[in-house]
């Protein structure tokens, strides 16, 4: 069987600071995104009105939305939902409707829609009913708990499998994987719905599942090369990774990529979440996770934890290096 990346011996350690340079810049154009367009929340997080629709099987998703745009009502979310020819249509409509929530005015804008895609008295319109802000206001309250609560547990999870030291890397990186995410998501100006929200948590746990991997053999390595140079375990480690993660996160990707292309427009945004999330992921593994973790070493050296010297000066190559260096 060939294995691709067998012997690579990359000085991944030695870039870390170009890899800085790439991470500023992005945190850069995350913050003027968010401050210039910040973000644009769905009905879940902000309030509108669903409309539980029954109409024929072939009724075209596409056209409807358009049907939708026309109607006033930008950026709906249109789902399958039961039994074929049966949808759940989420929106917002500019319109003023007769009551606060525009209930009845999206409802009344759906049903136009339908009009012209499936025909009058080719559809029912089963149920409408108002999403109020409160209640998108606690969705959002508790994904960001949910995000939050991540760190700890992991950061627990790593001090007890591990060390604490590894667990503070691990948090750094997947914190560097979020800000970014949510960069990119103002960038793209997608909708910030369920689905995002998951495949932002999605994200979460694949950045960290690699982290973990490179940090396991990292351990490994700390044992049987007693007297390597904390930098070389560092990239040892992450050389000895890379055939898994060059063949995990290629076909990841490769699947992500025909999501976002063939999946439509419901999963079109996890998909380009999660195909960001799973770059910036693998890159924060390698550039983020291993150099910070080279940082508190040498600010809190675990010595006592492992029975060796963490930070060993290097083994000058040439004798006369040696001799200039005393």
């Amino acid at each position: 069987m060939r294995r691709y990346f067998a012997d690579a011996s990359y000085d991944f350690i030695g870039f870390r600071r170009v890899a800085y340079g790439v991470t500023g810049a992005l945190f850069a154009l995350s913050l003027v995104a968010l401050l210039a367009w910040g973000l644009n929340y769905s009905i879940e997080f902000t309030g509108g009105t669903a409309v539980q629709v029954k109409a024929g099987s072939d009724l075209n998703v596409g056209n409807l939305r358009s049907a939708l745009d026309a109607q006033g009502i930008k950026g709906a979310e249109i789902q399958g939902f039961g039994a074929p020819g049966e949808y759940i249509v989420r929106a917002r409509t500019a319109k003023e409707g007769t009551d606060a929530d525009n209930t009845q005015a999206t409802a009344s804008a759906v049903g136009a829609a339908l009009d012209q895609v499936a025909g009058a008295g080719q559809y029912t319109i089963e149920k409408a009913e108002a999403v109020g802000p409160k209640v998108g206001g606690e969705l959002r309250s508790k994904a960001f708990l949910a995000i939050f609560y991540s760190f700890f547990a992991v950061l627990a999870y790593l001090a007890y499998r591990f060390e604490w030291r590894f667990g503070l890397a691990a948090v750094a990186a997947t914190a560097h994987d979020i800000i970014l995410t949510i960069g990119f998501i103002a960038i793209m100006r997608l909708e910030v719905s369920l689905v995002v929200v998951a495949a932002v948590l999605s994200m979460v746990g694949y950045s960290l599942n690699d982290t973990i991997i490179i940090f396991d053999r990292v351990r490994e390595n700390l044992h049987k090369y007693k007297r390597d140079h904390f930098a070389d375990i560092l990239n040892r480690s992450i050389n000895e990774t890379l055939p898994r993660s060059i063949l995990t996160h290629g076909t990841t990707l490769a699947t992500l990529t025909a999501l976002a292309v063939f999946g439509g427009e419901v999963i079109r945004p996890f998909a380009l979440v999660m195909f960001f999330g799973v770059f910036t992921g693998t890159f924060s593994s390698i550039f983020i996770a291993s150099p910070v973790l080279m940082w508190i070493e040498r600010k809190w050296p675990g010595a006592d934890a492992r029975g060796v010297k963490t930070i060993a000066p290097r083994t000058p190559a040439d004798p006369r290096e040696a001799v200039a260096t005393k």
